[in-house]
């Protein structure tokens, strides 16, 4: 019996703990309502190694003056996309196990469904996104090379 009360704290405490953070798809949710935000380097704290180091490398690249090594458009599955079709069929599939987060994004681009999976990990009480991987194209933000 005192072992299933102290189990049940424990989840009560997890739980309270979690709801106090901005949940995983909340940050998200962010880089489909601000286009290239990802490129942006006044939003690397939403990142941790892989997906940093890549991104610092990329911005390295472009102030040298040239492009960078990444494609403007991952979070929409690299895709010819339309804000407000994105926006309008956007939905997050949130699943949290711990400390790891997966945020699956699904949205309308070029008259089919997208859909692109992020990778997150909670540090402290943020949710900081690790990787970016596409579920129907061949790349990861964290196989990048940009050198």
């Amino acid at each position: 019996m005192r072992g299933g009360i102290g189990i049940g704290i424990g989840i009560v405490m997890s739980t309270a703990s979690a709801a106090a953070a901005e949940a995983p798809s909340d940050v998200v949710k962010r880089f489909y309502l601000q286009p290239g935000l990802e490129l942006e380097q006044s939003s690397r704290s939403y990142f941790i190694d892989p997906a940093r180091k890549v991104l610092i490398q990329n911005d390295a690249i472009r102030q040298g003056g040239e492009e960078g090594c990444l494609d403007p458009s991952l979070p929409f599955n690299d895709t010819n996309f339309d804000p407000a079709e994105v926006a309008g069929s956007l939905k997050l599939e949130e699943l949290v196990s711990g400390t790891e987060a997966t945020v699956v994004a699904k949205f309308m681009a070029e008259g089919e469904e997208q859909a692109v999976q992020w990778r997150l990990r909670q540090i402290g009480e943020t949710w900081r996104i690790s990787d970016m991987i596409s579920m129907s194209k061949d790349w990861a933000l964290s196989r990048f090379q940009c050198e």
